[in-house]
């Protein structure tokens, strides 16, 4: 192959870097969505106001080991990191290791942990952290989407995960995806936010007493 046939095949994968660059954030999230879509969800970041309504329960003074599912470009991340108490943790688990990557490069504080991983391993991946269980779970995965079997595998972790008096937060485009939490969670609030795109329910599942599921 000649250089002048390399340099012309060069040429998209500089252009494709240079757009990303320009797209900061969205165009990693675009990315990955392409590659990805049944794992994303979504195409477009969640929304101020859906960040707002979901962790709006959250005791964060209380709040000691706070997990998130699918993080993407870290949406939900900074403003969870911006609410949690300084000794607290924040761990995000993703099977995307563009997210991963991105997450580990532009986030730089202490309590912040990124794992290339799935959900379904979430009290393996809290215990090699050295914590015994999650206060909160914070979920935007598109469980009624998911491979047979994972969407209720997931949901069983997380109900075992939690400490009693904790929650499952989830933010879903479907209303469906409910039945994954009523498994297990006896008590779940319903939410929905209308200025999303597109606009999405919103699902708090209280573990309200260890013997609950």
């Amino acid at each position: 192959m000649t250089s002048h046939q390399l340099a012309r095949e060069a040429l998209p994968q500089k252009l494709k870097r240079r757009f990303k660059r320009m797209l900061g954030p969205w165009g990693v999230f675009f990315e990955g969505f392409m590659k990805n879509p049944v794992m994303v969800g979504s195409i477009i970041p969640s929304s101020d106001r859906t960040i707002a309504k979901t962790l709006g329960p959250v005791n964060w003074d209380e709040c000691r080991l706070f997990v998130e599912y699918g993080p993407g470009v870290g949406t939900f991340c900074r403003p969870v990191l911006d609410r949690l108490r300084r000794d607290g943790a924040l761990i995000v688990i993703d099977t995307n290791p563009q997210f991963i990557e991105y997450l580990r490069s532009t986030i730089v504080d202490s309590r912040f942990t990124a794992v290339l991983g799935s959900a379904a391993d979430v009290e393996e991946i809290v215990r090699a952290h050295g914590h015994d269980h999650a206060d909160y779970v914070l979920s935007g995965l598109p469980f009624s989407t998911l491979p047979e079997g994972v969407g209720p595998a997931i949901a069983a972790a997380t109900w075992r995960v939690l400490r009693p008096g904790g929650a499952f937060l989830g933010y879903q485009f479907t209303s469906r995806a409910r039945a994954f939490m009523e498994r297990h969670f006896k008590r779940i609030d319903n939410g929905l936010e209308l200025w999303n795109v597109p606009p999405c329910f919103i699902f708090w599942g209280w573990k309200d007493e260890p013997g609950d599921a």
